[in-house]
């Protein structure tokens, strides 16, 4: 197995002075493994979960499945880190793209769009405004989850102009380190949508082209903090992604090895330290954070309060927060925040949708059933019934749960029948964190306090 990708990294807790070390393989090419991770339509769970006690896993209907979805994920999420290598720019060109960078993590991508289409017109020969215009698109389909599609053919010419420019750049110079960074990346976020719609051949070939070319900027800066949030990415999933699922261990022979430890603090350097790639590391860090990967809840809180409070105006920052607080046990300030997500999808704030208010609601109602206000948490839970209804075309498992706390809370009313019929329904769909074996209970004995 080869060696893992390396780079000089210093972050504030430890440091870290490695010589570059890639190498290929047995001679081969590098089989490229990318991420499907948009947020499944999107249980935010997905991303970061609460306690385990009432937190919500999803799992994929198959082995297969599984197996391609971890094997498309590391390349293509490492692939689109080069969206933070924007190199060799000049000062008035830095000041523009650092303040469209801060309007897209905002929501505000009106403002983000009129400051990408200057950096174009002032310079046209760059890739850096094209790519950064494709990501007004790509964080649209994020935050606006039920109308996803609108931005889709957009975003696709939007990457393809990019990738175009970028490849007339490197026929003239092979090693110009913006075509590189800036194809990267474009190849990095089109192989994610890819394997968002299950596309896994075109996901797995973006991901093979943008493994070479993060192997190729490593070589040309291995020191540059932006470059390090590639490696980071790849150290760590290289490493994390074949424990979980072991299918994989195989195929990691063709790659670099990975470093779990090595990749985190990468990772936490490119947070700390580099020049555009800070925030899209802490965005990575709060997944490697979760509880997903190595559930460090305070570090989860760490960086989700550190992206929340720089960019209060974005609904994905909000959510992840409040779950953030539910994992270290700070309740109230969890449910607070909840109830301010409700509002906001209420009052129509931007981007604050229906999945939002569903997971809101959600809690809200978790909160008041451990708190034992049964009464008032049912109108929680039987709004989210109703929103995942709206949402799902099978049970998710916000409704799996939500259905399982109703059935507890009858048997507490004494409504035996209407509790048998909620433990009957749970049985009928998926198993959610034991959800099987607790209406199995319950039918046979109501649920006590």
């Amino acid at each position: 197995m080869g060696n893992s990708i390396r780079g000089e990294s210093r972050a504030s807790r430890c440091s870290l002075r490695a010589k570059p070390s890639i190498r290929r393989v047995h001679g081969g090419r590098h089989l490229a493994i990318g991420d499907c991770n948009r947020s499944h339509g999107d249980c935010p769970l997905t991303i970061a979960t609460a306690p385990r006690a009432f937190c919500i896993a999803v799992t994929t209907s198959t082995d297969t499945l599984v197996f391609t979805r971890a094997l498309l994920w590391t390349a293509l999420f490492l692939s689109a880190t080069a969206s933070a290598q924007w190199a060799l720019l000049r000062t008035d060109a830095d000041s523009l793209i650092r303040l469209g960078r801060d309007y897209i993590y905002a929501a505000r991508f009106d403002q983000a769009r009129t400051i990408f289409a200057e950096v174009i017109r002032r310079y046209p020969h760059h890739p850096a405004g094209y790519f950064l215009d494709a990501m007004i698109e790509w964080w649209q389909m994020q935050l606006d989850r039920r109308n996803s599609k609108r931005y889709e053919d957009a975003f696709l010419r939007k990457i393809d102009a990019t990738i175009a420019l970028c490849d007339s750049i490197l026929e003239q110079n092979p090693y110009d380190i913006a075509g590189l960074f800036f194809k990267g990346g474009a190849l990095g976020y089109r192989g994610r949508y890819y394997a968002t719609i299950q596309s896994w051949l075109k996901a797995a070939n973006d991901g093979r082209v943008a493994l070479d070319i993060l192997i190729k900027c490593n070589q040309l800066a291995p020191s540059n903090h932006d470059i390090m949030l590639g490696t980071g990415i790849y150290n760590y999933y290289a490493a994390a992604l074949p424990e979980k699922y072991p299918v994989l261990k195989p195929i990691m022979v063709f790659l670099p090895s990975g470093d779990k430890r090595l990749g985190i603090l990468q990772l936490e350097a490119a947070a700390q330290n580099a020049t555009y790639a800070d925030i899209e590391a802490k965005v990575l860090l709060q997944q490697v954070y979760s509880s997903q990967f190595e559930n460090q809840p305070q570090d989860y809180l760490r960086i989700s309060r550190e992206l929340y409070e720089r960019y209060p105006t974005n609904p994905l920052f909000h959510r992840r927060y409040a779950v953030a607080l539910l994992q270290v046990g700070s309740y109230d300030s969890s449910i607070a925040h909840w109830h301010r997500i409700l509002d906001a999808y209420r009052t129509k704030l931007p981007y604050y949708d229906a999945y939002a208010a569903r997971e809101a609601l959600y809690y809200i109602g978790w909160h008041l059933f451990i708190s034992g206000r049964y009464e008032e948490a049912l109108p929680y839970f039987y709004k989210c019934d109703e929103a995942c209804r709206l949402l799902d075309e099978d049970p998710s498992g916000f409704m799996v749960k939500l259905n399982l706390y109703v059935g507890k809370i009858y048997d507490l009313q004494g409504k035996r029948d209407l509790a048998i019929m909620q433990y009957k329904k749970v049985l009928s769909w998926q198993d959610v964190q034991n959800s099987h074996e607790e209406a199995s209970r319950y039918l046979k004995s109501p649920y006590s306090k």
